[in-house]
C-alpha cells in the first residue's frame, strides 16, 4: 500500500496532514477534488477563514454580483453546470460550489473560521508549521499550530479584508451614505434615491444596471472609459447541445466550444487591435443607439485586452443607459460636497448614496510571508514554475488563474500538476521538492496587464520568466497540451530523505 509523504522522526503528530489547502472557494474545492481522486492515499485538510464554502462568491453580496465569464468554463470540468444561465448570478455560483463540496464529501475536510497567519518551512524536519487563528461562534480567537508536508495556497491574490481606497477629496463633507462593494451593507435601501457609482470596471458595470431598476437615478462616474462588450446571458447553442447529448458529454463539448471561442477573441484583440477597437465600438453603438455616447464614454485610450475586458450579459448596462435609467459621466472628481460630487468640469452630481467601486488590492498568499528555515522569503525575488510553484520555497504551490479566460481553467491544470508533483515525490521517496531556475533568466511581471489594480501591487509578487516552464502563458490551449507533460526532473530538485533529521531508510512507494 502506498505510504504517505515522508515525514521525519517516526509517525506524524495528531494535527499533521500530508497536504493543507488554504481557501475553500472555487479553487480550493477544485483542488480538494483532485487530491482525493488523484492522490487518494494522502491526507488533506482545507483551511477556510470564513464561516462557509464559497470564497469570493460568499464574500461579495453587492447588487447584481455575477460571473464575468461563462459558467461552462468557470465551473468544474468534473461537475456539469446545469443552470440555463451561462453568465450566472453570485447566489447560483455559491450554491454550485457548496453542492460540489457536499456531493464529493469535501466539506468533511474543511476547517472553517481558521485563518493562516504564519507559515514556516523547516528543512531539517521537511514540513511546514502553520500558525492559525481559530474563531469561535462568539468571535473569540484561539491561536494554535498544525503541520503539513505540502502547502497549497488556493486563496487567490486579492486582499479580501480591504479594497482599494483612493484619495477622494472632501469625502468627509459628503452628507449621504458611502458604500464599498466589498463590504455591502445588507440593510441598504436605494429605492428612489440618487446613486453615484465611482468606477468603471467589472464591479461598477454590474452594480449600475442592478441599482438602476429601483433608484431614482444612477450615474457611473469614470475617470476614463473601459472596454465593455455585450454577451448573451444564455447560450442558445449550449441549450441545443444539452438537449441532444448526455449531460457529461454535452458539458465537455460546450466547454471546448467556449474555450476555442474565448481564445480566438483574445488572439484577435492582441493581433489586430485596430480591428478589435472597431468591432467593440460598433457593437456598443448599436446597443446604445448613439455613436456620440460611445466616442465619449465607451472608447478607451488603450487597446482591448491591455486591461481585462468587461462583459455585460444581455447588454444590461447599455440598455439602462439607452432607456435613461442610468448615465455615464467621464470626468475627474474636484471635491465631494454635502449634496454630492463636484466634478472638475464644474458639474455637480447630486447623490444620496455613493458607491466606491474603485477596485481591489492584490495581496500574495493572503498577506502571509512564508519563511524557510527561519528566513522570510522575498516573494518578489522568486520565479514561478509552471504557474504553480516558487523557486526557493520547498513543497509549496499556489493557484493562479487566467486573466483573459475563466480562472478555473488554469486552476484545474494547476491542481492536476500539484498531484503529479506529489506522486513524483512519493515515487522517489524524497522528502521535498523545489524548483530551480537557470541563472540569468530574463524576468517579467507575473500579470501582463496595464490595469491600475495590477500596477499598484505587482512589484510585491513573484516574477515569471521568458520561456516554458517559467512563463505564465495566458493560453489554455498551449497550457493544456504542455503543463502536465512537463519533465519534472529537468527543473525540480528533489531533496532526499537522508537530508532530513531522524530520517529512516526510504520505503518503496507506488507512483
Amino acid at each position: 500500500m502506498p505510504a504517505p509523504l515522508p515525514t521525519p522522526e517516526g509517525p506524524a503528530g495528531p494535527d499533521h496532514r500530508d497536504v493543507v489547502v488554504v481557501g475553500a472557494g472555487l479553487s480550493g474545492i477544485g483542488a480538494a477534488y483532485r487530491l482525493q481522486t488523484e492522490c487518494p492515499d494522502l491526507s488533506y485538510t482545507v483551511l477556510e477563514a470564513r464561516d462557509g464554502v464559497g470564497g469570493t462568491w460568499d464574500l461579495f453580496r453587492y447588487p447584481g454580483v455575477r460571473s464575468d465569464s461563462d459558467m461552462f468554463t468557470l465551473g468544474y470540468s468534473f461537475k456539469p453546470w446545469r443552470d440555463p444561465q451561462s453568465i450566472a448570478d453570485g447566489p447560483s455560483i455559491l450554491s454550485y460550489i457548496r453542492e460540489t463540496a457536499e456531493e464529493f464529501g469535501i466539506d468533511r475536510h474543511i476547517r472553517f473560521r481558521t485563518r493562516v497567519v504564519s507559515a514556516g518551512w523547516s528543512s531539517a524536519d521537511a514540513r511546514w508549521t502553520l500558525g492559525l487563528e481559530e474563531r469561535d461562534n462568539e468571535g473569540g480567537l484561539r491561536r494554535r499550530t498544525m503541520t503539513c508536508s505540502f502547502l497549497y495556497s488556493c486563496a487567490g491574490y486579492y486582499d479580501y479584508e480591504q479594497g482599494h481606497d483612493p484619495v477622494l477629496p472632501g469625502i468627509e463633507d459628503f452628507g449621504g451614505q458611502l458604500v464599498h462593494p466589498q463590504f455591502w451593507p445588507e440593510e441598504l435601501d436605494w429605492s428612489g434615491r440618487r446613486v453615484v457609482v465611482v468606477g468603471s470596471g467589472a464591479t461598477a458595470v454590474t452594480i449600475v444596471p442592478a441599482m438602476a431598476r429601483d433608484a431614482a437615478s444612477v450615474t457611473m462616474l469614470q475617470r476614463s472609459p473601459t472596454w465593455i462588450s455585450a454577451v448573451p446571458g444564455r447560450d442558445r447553442r449550449a441549450d441545443a447541445l444539452r438537449r441532444a447529448l448526455p449531460p457529461r458529454l454535452a458539458h465537455r463539448v460546450i466547454r471546448a466550444k467556449n474555450i476555442l471561442f474565448s481564445t480566438a477573441v483574445y488572439q484577435f484583440c492582441r493581433r489586430r487591435p485596430a480591428a478589435a477597437r472597431e468591432f467593440f465600438t460598433s457593437r456598443a453603438a448599436r446597443a446604445l443607439g448613439s455613436e456620440e455616447l460611445v466616442a465619449e464614454h465607451f472608447t478607451p485610450s488603450y487597446d482591448p485586452w491591455d486591461q481585462r475586458l468587461c462583459a455585460v450579459p444581455n447588454a444590461d448596462l447599455f440598455k439602462a443607459v439607452r432607456q435613461g435609467r442610468a448615465e455615464v459621466a467621464t470626468d475627474t472628481i474636484d471635491t465631494f460636497l454635502p449634496e454630492g460630487v463636484r466634478l472638475s468640469s464644474g458639474r455637480v452630481l447630486e447623490a444620496d448614496v455613493v458607491v466606491t467601486a474603485t477596485g481591489l488590492r492584490l495581496l500574495p498568499f493572503g498577506g502571509v510571508v512564508p519563511t524557510v528555515d527561519g528566513t522570510p522569503v522575498e516573494l518578489s525575488e522568486q520565479f514561478v514554475w509552471n504557474g504553480a510553484m516558487l523557486t526557493g520555497v520547498p513543497n509549496f504551490a499556489l493557484c493562479i488563474g487566467y486573466t483573459n479566460a475563466s480562472w478555473t481553467l488554469r486552476a484545474d491544470l494547476t491542481h492536476r500538476l500539484v498531484c503529479k508533483v506529489l506522486r513524483h515525490l512519493r515515487r522517489h521517496g524524497a522528502a521535498a521538492v523545489v524548483p530551480r531556475a537557470a541563472p540569468g533568466m530574463s524576468e517579467r511581471p507575473l500579470l501582463d496587464l496595464s490595469s491600475g489594480y495590477v500596477r499598484r501591487s505587482i512589484d510585491a509578487f513573484p516574477r515569471q520568466g521568458d520561456h516554458h516552464p517559467w512563463r505564465v502563458r495566458q493560453n489554455y490551449l498551449l497550457d493544456s497540451a504542455t503543463t502536465l507533460r512537463t519533465p519534472l526532473a529537468r527543473t525540480l530538485e528533489l531533496i532526499p530523505r537522508s537530508a532530513v533529521r531522524g530520517a529512516a531508510a526510504p520505503q518503496e512507494t507506488c507512483a
